[in-house]
C-alpha cells in the first residue's frame, strides 16, 4: 500500500510540474494567438460570443485593441467586470450572504460531519479532509455546506460573502484530473466528482471572522478541477474585508467553491429556484448578488 502512495505523491508531483510549465505559456504574450475573432477558434468569435453574450459590455477590454487588450490567455481568463456591473447587494445588512462565485448551485449540506466518506458515490463532506486538519475544522461539525460550480466561461475571481477579519489563509497542494471511483459517466471532467473533490484537489482557504457576530467564523474554500492547481489568494492575515472585495482568483480552467457555516448559523439560502445538481440547464448567480440570509436568533434585534 506504502509503495502505490508513493507512486501516487510522485506522479501527482509530475502532473503539477507539467502544468505549472503549461502555466507559465498560458501567462505569455504566446498564448495570445486565440484571442481573436476568428468565427470557431477565435475566443472573440462567433462561437465564444454565443457562450458570453455581452461580453465587451460586462468585461473589462478594448476591441480597438490588439486581442482586445489582454496580454496573455491568462490576463483574459482572470479578467475583471466593469464597474457597475456587479454591484454588492443589501453592502450594509450583514446578515445578507454575497455570492463568492460567479457559479451554479452544485450542492447544499447541512449537519456535516467531522469525517465522513468522501470517495464513495453520494460523496458526503468530510470536513476534517476538506479543511486540511486545522484545529479551526472543529468549530464547523455539523454545520453547512454551500457548493456551487464555475464553468471556464465564468468569471473567474473570488468575492467575500460577509464583512470581516481575514483570521487565516491556506493554500493546499491536491490531486489533478481525480474523480470518485463509482462514477464512470464523467469523461470530460470531473463534474460529477465536486463535493469529492473538496477534500482532495488543490485548493485556498479562507477562514473570514464576520463583523455580524451571529455569523462568527465561516470559511470560503477555492477548489481546482482537473487540471487547475492555481488558487491564488489575495488577501492576507489581519486584512478586513468588505463584502463583495476580492478575495482572490482562479487560474487556467472551470473550479468549484465552498462556503462553510457552523452549526449554530442558520442559513436561508435563494438558489433562484434551482435544484442543486450538474444539469446542463443550471444558470449561474450573479456574484456579489444575495445567495442567503442569516436568520436573526430569537430575541435579537
Amino acid at each position: 500500500m506504502m509503495t502505490f502512495v508513493k507512486y501516487a505523491v510522485r506522479v501527482n508531483k509530475l502532473f503539477k510540474d507539467i502544468l505549472n510549465y503549461w502555466g507559465k505559456y498560458l501567462s505569455s504574450p504566446e498564448s495570445t494567438y486565440v484571442l481573436t475573432d476568428d468565427p470557431r477558434s477565435g475566443w472573440f468569435g462567433t462561437d465564444a460570443m454565443e457562450a458570453m453574450p455581452n461580453f465587451v459590455k460586462e468585461f473589462e477590454c478594448d476591441p480597438k485593441k490588439p486581442h482586445y487588450g489582454y496580454k496573455s490567455w491568462d490576463d483574459f481568463f482572470v479578467r475583471k467586470y466593469r464597474p457597475g456591473i456587479r454591484p454588492v447587494e443589501a453592502p450594509d445588512d450583514d446578515y445578507v450572504i454575497a455570492n463568492a462565485c460567479e457559479s451554479a448551485p452544485f450542492k447544499l449540506a447541512r449537519e456535516v460531519c467531522k469525517r465522513d466518506w468522501f470517495w464513495i458515490k453520494n460523496q458526503q463532506y468530510s470536513l476534517d479532509h476538506m479543511l486540511n486538519n486545522h484545529d479551526l475544522a472543529a468549530k464547523f461539525y455539523g454545520g453547512t455546506v454551500y457548493q456551487a460550480f464555475l464553468s471556464a466561461t465564468s468569471y473567474h475571481r473570488w468575492h467575500s460573502p460577509v464583512s470581516g477579519l481575514i483570521l487565516k489563509t491556506e493554500v493546499v497542494d491536491g490531486s489533478y484530473y481525480s474523480q470518485t471511483y463509482n462514477i464512470q459517466t464523467d469523461a470530460a471532467s470531473p463534474n460529477e466528482s465536486q463535493a469529492y473533490l473538496c477534500q482532495v484537489a488543490a485548493r485556498g482557504i479562507i477562514y473570514i471572522l464576520a463583523d455580524n457576530p451571529d455569523i462568527g467564523l465561516m470559511v470560503f474554500v477555492s477548489i481546482g478541477m482537473s487540471e487547475v492547481s492555481t488558487n491564488e489568494i489575495t488577501v492576507k492575515t489581519g486584512d478586513h474585508v468588505k463584502k463583495g472585495d476580492e478575495l482572490g482568483m482562479f487560474h487556467f480552467g472551470g473550479s468549484t467553491h465552498c462556503l462553510v457555516f457552523q452549526p449554530h448559523v442558520h442559513v436561508d439560502f435563494d438558489l433562484r429556484g434551482q435544484t442543486p445538481g450538474t444539469d446542463e440547464k443550471l444558470f449561474n448567480i450573479p456574484v456579489r448578488s444575495k445567495i442567503a440570509v442569516v436568520k436573526k436568533p430569537k430575541g435579537g434585534k
